[in-house]
């Protein structure tokens, strides 16, 4: 990426900075999505339709546009903008994307995919369309995605989550990503033990560094990315006024930017740990977001990247879709 974009993305985070720990607040009134964003947005959403196979996948991306947690989030990135899978444009698109999620379940286990990571997205996905389009089976291997990801908990050693759901270690970024898709899921009716958030969370918690970052297994190491997925997951249980909360957030806008590899993945979490922030922090960052994302975005739609087009053209748009503010999950 462009040296001036990556010191464009540092002077944003230093500026959010500025705006202190405003309490949050609910989303104005009447508040209008800026034009510039719905026609990104409008744009990447035809690269996506244009571009997904009658199995509802995007074949010819490195293999990664097959994989359920990047049909998930390319599902996730159509329904951000308040549109109808019953009707309209997309509904096809988007019922292809939920049948393949549903193919992919392990009728009896209730897995999604071959990883944890796949498990994770697929689930939250699943959560956020539930109820908004009648598809046979869909509840019930919901609640089987959530059993799995309770009881790979039960099994592992550190009482969190890490690549498959025999592992014994664990690491917090399938942490989080379990994490959110179980919040999802409760937020859709499906109950979910609290010891089972609570104890994620503590292993989380476990990882923060002096500084306040997130390490990946253990305090060290700590990097942007980790640290917003660690402030979603504070904020989403209730616990966005706490200390490890402001440490978090103080390394969040001090700390370099996330490594060119993991950009876009960064982006779809750090959107949404400064929207919950303040609504003056979460401006200033989509302000910047959006300036980044303009200059970046391909001609037909999409953004380049190193985990195939599919997943980082739905990274972004799910990094601009606070503007909607549809999603479940993306309430305050």
């Amino acid at each position: 990426m462009k040296l001036w974009l990556w010191l464009l993305v540092a002077a944003g985070c230093w500026w959010v900075s500025a705006v202190g720990y405003a309490q949050i607040r609910a989303p104005e009134v009447g508040r209008e999505v800026p034009g510039e964003v719905d026609e990104m947005y409008e744009r990447g959403l035809r690269y996506l339709i244009s571009t997904q196979g009658t199995d509802g996948t995007w074949s010819g991306d490195g293999g990664y546009g097959g994989q359920p947690g990047v049909v998930a989030m390319a599902l996730m990135a159509m329904l951000a903008r308040g549109d109808d899978p019953e009707f309209g444009p997309y509904a096809a698109n988007m019922r292809r994307s939920v049948e393949f999620l549903l193919k992919q379940a392990n009728p009896e286990t209730g897995y999604i995919g071959q990883s944890m990571y796949n498990h994770g997205f697929a689930t939250l996905a699943l959560s956020e369309v539930y109820g908004t389009v009648e598809i046979p089976g869909l509840g019930p291997a919901l609640k089987r995605a959530v059993d799995l990801i309770v009881a790979a908990q039960k099994r592992n050693g550190s009482g969190a989550w890490r690549y498959n759901p025999e592992s014994f270690d664990a690491d917090t970024t399938v942490t989080g990503c379990q994490i959110v898709a179980l919040i999802g899921a409760r937020n859709a009716g499906v109950a979910v033990p609290d010891e089972v958030i609570t104890k994620g969370m503590e292993f989380i918690l476990s990882c923060q560094t002096a500084d306040g970052g997130i390490g990946y297994m253990n305090a060290s190491g700590p990097n942007q990315a980790r640290t917003a997925i660690a402030m979603l997951c504070l904020d989403l249980t209730g616990k966005a006024n706490t200390p490890p909360y402001t440490r978090a957030l103080r390394f969040l806008r001090r700390a370099p930017p996330e490594s060119e590899t993991y950009f876009h993945y960064f982006l779809y979490y750090a959107a949404q740990a400064w929207f919950r922030v303040s609504d003056q922090a979460w401006n200033e960052w989509n302000r910047v977001n959006v300036r980044l994302l303009r200059e970046t975005q391909n001609p037909d739609g999409s953004w380049p990247g190193n985990f195939g087009s599919s997943f980082t053209t739905s990274a972004c748009l799910l990094s601009l879709a606070l503007n909607y503010r549809f999603l479940p999950i993306y309430e305050r």
